[in-house]
């Protein structure tokens, strides 16, 4: 059987055959947390997440993560004490940097993670240590007692708002209270730490990290160079001994009918893999109840050709343009390439004024174009902020004034890669969205494009080296193609709704970033692997919302939001929701619905017929669901792993 015909189950789970890391669960003393792949993760206090993740950053001089190769690893694991010894190098280009790791744990909670390295090579570096992730969930609008390093002690505060800015400088020690009793604090040895807010790209966490961004980088690390670390956590109670609290077991899916937001307008960047769409491919993005399409037309490029095809598709789909338009830095042309637009008709509902050089466009910027606009594309929108991240955005806020909305671009993997931390950074986009909303001056906010990969490096400081032959671009990531990657959907859909966005635009049409594969399928079948032709997963997701458009969003929570994810949407008196297990364990799902709901039609997709629904789309969506009974209003799912489950009913005035 070749590989067109059937795809491994690990494949269709997350993209690859590869196995998951091990995950190791460990107590420390009423602390329970996880060691994975040189890693502490989700240290926790009964349900109270203290910690997201400790763990060493070796960053190159383009703000690249080195991957970590473990040796000799050691794991002491008692009942309420742990001790971990292992080895790590770093090799990739020029770098060459090797570290040994300890961390311990005991009955008092307090756990201590040391690093060790020096560098068998000369090379340029952004950032090589410890970093620890403090929760937002948890931690937003804390109160704190921050021990500068001249020790002195300042009061502050977590913000609440995406801080465009280090929230505090300088320190060695953070502490605050989790609860009227518990107190948990942080030292840190080996550097100058400060914090940065990492909603700015999504990621849900407050980074504590050393070496301050105010020194120059990169930096040059001679051969010989050791670097040593330390980061401590102890709690203390202030009148009785800490007890370890059990997590509960239960799985729930809840909702609000009463706080809802409206479905934001859903659109796809053109393909940048296929150069035209097929007569296959017209009537499943169709389906999609799609309403726009995007085009990014370079004024430096051959912006006619990429215009004339995105004018094409977007007839072929009866769909209007969202245009990014790339200004060149000597600001040269618009006007000439604005009337040629015109003259080409093109059916444009949204213009994304951008310019070469600028990280936030500037008013200046927008001035080049405002006027022409108005007068040869009257009642199109004039939209602007960035194209790179919201980091960006929200250091050099545009002038509301000169614009009818404000726009950004996210994906979830500028700083962490693996499946855990993307389902964690689903939680930051919904803040990115909010603290837009307080500074657009009620302009609305458009979130384009979401990708899963970055789609390029804003952040290059040196020419990065070319990408060596047989390995997949940079902004392609396997997971698009997998059930996976349709629940991260899911979770993104979910996020930026409540957040309120009035629109989004996803992935690609066709192709490796696309919803849908290529007919040709993917140019590199052992590293992407996919089924030539096919729709990916996350198609359905889109179809399954399409059905809902013009209709509302509400307000959901899960009881395990690292696991699963929701999306409810209520149109009229319908009721939809799309439930996600992110895990590769199974799980069984309370949603309680109303108790005036006693029937529902389920459907799942998952590694039972994930490859038909793949396969034969039409067909797929043409099969009966299956009518569930619910107990007092509540439904019970049981999900396989990373499966996709849909339940459909009525909402009856109780709930």
């Amino acid at each position: 059987m070749s590989h067109h015909d059937s795809l491994p189950e690990n494949v269709l789970y997350y993209g690859t055959e590869e196995a998951r890391p091990e995950q190791i669960e460990l107590q420390a003393g009423p602390l329970d947390l996880v060691f994975e792949a040189g890693d502490l993760r989700w240290i926790r206090l009964g349900t109270h997440e203290i910690v997201r993740r400790i763990y060493v950053a070796v960053r190159d001089k383009h703000w690249n993560t080195l991957a970590n190769r473990i040796s000799n690893l050691s794991i002491r694991k008692l009942p309420s004490r742990f001790d971990i010894c292992y080895d790590v190098e770093n090799r990739e280009g020029e770098i060459d940097f090797r570290w040994a790791g300890r961390i311990e744990g005991d009955e008092s909670g307090t756990i201590t993670f040391s690093m060790r390295g020096a560098a068998h090579s000369a090379f340029w570096k952004n950032r090589i240590g410890l970093c620890l992730l403090h929760p937002i969930r948890e931690c937003a609008g804390r109160a704190s007692r921050v021990t500068k390093v001249d020790g002195a002690v300042e009061e502050g505060r977590f913000p609440l708002e995406v801080s465009p800015h280090q929230p505090f400088q300088d320190f060695r020690g953070i502490a605050y209270r989790l609860n009227p009793d518990t107190s948990v604090r942080f030292d840190f040895q080996g550097d100058v730490f400060e914090m940065e807010d990492q909603r700015n790209w999504t990621d849900a966490s407050f980074k504590t990290y050393s070496t301050p961004l105010r020194l120059p980088y990169p930096a040059p690390v001679a051969a010989g160079t050791v670097i040593e670390q330390t980061v401590r956590l102890s709690l203390s109670a202030t009148s009785k001994k800490i007890a370890r609290v059990p997590s509960p077991k239960a799985v729930q899916l809840s909702f609000s009918p009463k706080e809802s937001k409206r479905l934001p307008d859903l659109g796809l960047g053109v393909s940048s893999q296929v150069e035209a769409l097929n007569r296959d491919q017209v009537p499943l993005l169709k389906r999609l109840n799609l309403s726009h399409l995007r085009v990014d037309l370079d004024l430096d490029g051959d912006y006619r050709r990429a215009a004339n095809r995105a004018i094409r598709e977007a007839r072929q789909l009866g769909i209007p343009l969202e245009v990014s338009l790339f200004i060149s830095e000597s600001g040269s042309r618009p006007t000439q390439v604005l009337e040629e637009l015109a003259e080409m008709r093109a059916p444009v509902v949204r213009w994304l004024v951008f310019r070469r050089g600028e990280k936030s466009t500037s008013a200046e910027s927008v001035g080049l174009v405002r006027e022409k606009l108005a007068a040869l594309f009257p009642g199109t929108q004039l939209v602007s902020g960035t194209n790179n991240y919201f980091a960006e955005l929200n250091r050099q806020r545009p002038k509301t004034e000169l614009l009818d909305g404000i726009c950004y671009s996210i994906n979830p993997q500028v700083h962490a890669f693996d499946n855990d931390s993307l389902v964690e950074s689903l939680e930051g986009q919904r803040h990115t969205v909010e603290t837009a909303k307080r500074f657009a001056g009620g302009l609305p906010i458009y979130v384009s494009p979401v990708t899963l990969r970055p789609r390029f490096n804003p952040n290059v400081t040196l020419s990065e080296p070319e990408r060596e032959p047989g390995r997949l671009p940079r902004s392609v990531d396997v997971r698009q193609m997998s059930l996976f990657g349709a629940g991260w959907t899911i979770g993104s859909l979910r996020r930026l709704s409540e957040g309120g966005a009035t629109g989004i635009t996803y992935y690609e049409t066709c192709g490796w970033r696309g919803v849908m594969d290529a007919a040709s399928g993917s140019p590199l079948p052992t590293r992407f692997r996919s089924l030539p032709g096919s729709v990916f997963p996350l198609f359905h997701v889109f179809a399954d919302v399409a059905e809902f458009k013009g209709g509302e969003v509400l307000r959901s929570e899960t009881s395990v939001p690292l696991s699963l994810d929701g999306l409810v949407l209520r149109r009229d008196d319908r009721l939809r929701i799309l439930v996600a297990n992110m895990s590769g364990q199974h799980q069984t799902v309370s949603v309680a619905i109303g108790t005036g709901v006693t029937y529902a039609q389920a459907r799942m997709l998952d590694k039972r017929n994930v490859q038909r629904a793949m396969k034969d789309p039409a067909s797929f969506r043409l099969e009966a669901p299956e009518t569930v009974k619910g107990t007092a209003g509540c439904f019970e799912l049981r999900l396989s792993p990373y499966a996709i489950a849909r339940l459909d009913t009525v909402l009856t005035e109780d709930k």
